[in-house]
């Protein structure tokens, strides 16, 4: 049973405000666990992903794609080391678990989806940390992303200080009953409620690719991992595994055909698979786009920008950043912008 956030949140704009500018929390209730144990889980694991799982000490975690033979992305997931087993945080923990055990032959490794033992509550902004000092909940690893088991009132919690590009974000792990009392610990400590509305905002101020959204595996679009200018989910020293000749092949050769971008958009918001077009040739698609309402700041007044990530062809992208070429969309000019957003 999801936690169940009793306060009201407020409006969007005073929402969005306390992700950039103070803190704010909200359940999380579209992430899934898988647990792998046995004594080759290592080694066995190091070479079903992209990253390097070998290196991780305990309490370390980094980004992955799971791909297929030829190099396509099947999943992606963030793995945490621990003493005894290595945990796998994804949005897709059963087609994660499907193609993981289609390779387990005869190695010591079991896998295991424990998404219902887990409840967790997001916390992020700049204030995070200092609200977490106050409920003793300030043990986390300096670096990104990473996993220290503390407690609340007793009770055993996972913090995780997870990658976040904008703004500090961190995770908060254990039983329903624990992450409810957390809730109304946090809100009382000044931490304000938010709605997916608005994470999917902060999402796109970041230039955070999700799976299924902007990372793609479909009978029309399968991505290659470059092409989701994700290389932090990328390790090229760490030996082989699935899909890295493609991988490989892609980094010798120096590029890739398209790249997923920022674009800040002039004109009608896009709905997702909208064409982007140059001299009247389409040269990308957006995947994920939004009217976001960003608050007044001492150096800004509020405004609402329309913002959007979409898969450019690397030529047509670099004649537009080069103030050489035009990018249109169906009712309007979309412009290439670095993200994270500079937000005031």
């Amino acid at each position: 049973m999801p936690a169940t956030l009793q306060p009201e949140a407020p409006p969007t704009t005073a929402q969005l405000d306390a992700l950039l500018h103070h803190a704010a929390i909200a359940p999380l209730n579209d992430i899934g666990w898988l647990r792998v144990t046995g004594a080759d889980r290592v080694r066995w694991l190091n070479g079903m992903v992209t990253n390097s799982i070998q290196s991780l000490a305990p309490g370390e975690g980094n980004y992955n794609f799971a791909l297929n033979a030829q190099g396509r992305i099947q999943a992606d997931l963030t793995a945490f080391a621990l003493e005894d087993s290595i945990l796998l945080e994804t949005t897709e923990a059963g087609k994660l678990a499907t193609h993981l055990d289609h390779f387990i032959i005869m190695d010591d490794v079991e896998l295991a989806d424990i998404t219902s033992e887990r409840h967790g509550l997001l916390i992020a902004g700049p204030q995070s940390i200092s609200i977490l000092q106050i409920l003793g909940l300030d043990k986390a690893q300096p670096t990104t992303p990473s996993l220290h088991s503390t407690t609340f009132h007793a009770a055993s919690i996972d913090l995780i200080h997870a990658h976040s590009p904008l703004v500090p974000r961190f995770e908060l792990w254990s039983d329903h009953a624990t992450i409810t009392s957390l809730t109304e610990a946090l809100t009382a400590a000044g931490a304000a409620v938010v709605t997916p509305e608005a994470l999917e905002h902060l999402r796109l101020l970041s230039g955070t690719p999700r799976y299924g959204i902007d990372i793609r595996d479909t009978e029309k679009v399968r991505d290659l991992p470059q092409e989701t200018n994700q290389p932090h989910a990328l390790h090229f020293t760490k030996g082989c595994y699935l899909g890295q000749e493609i991988v490989e092949r892609i980094h010798s050769r120096g590029n890739v055909h398209r790249t997923l971008t920022g674009l800040l958009l002039t004109g009608a918001l896009p709905t997702p698979g909208a064409v982007i077009e140059a001299d009247g040739k389409s040269v990308g698609e957006i995947t994920s786009a939004a009217a976001i309402p960003l608050p007044a700041s001492a150096s800004a007044p509020a405004q609402t920008i329309h913002l959007a990530l979409a898969y450019i062809r690397r030529e047509a992208l670099a004649e537009a950043q080069a103030h050489n070429l035009t990018l249109t969309y169906p009712g309007g000019i979309a412009t290439p912008i670095a993200l994270p957003y500079a937000t005031p």
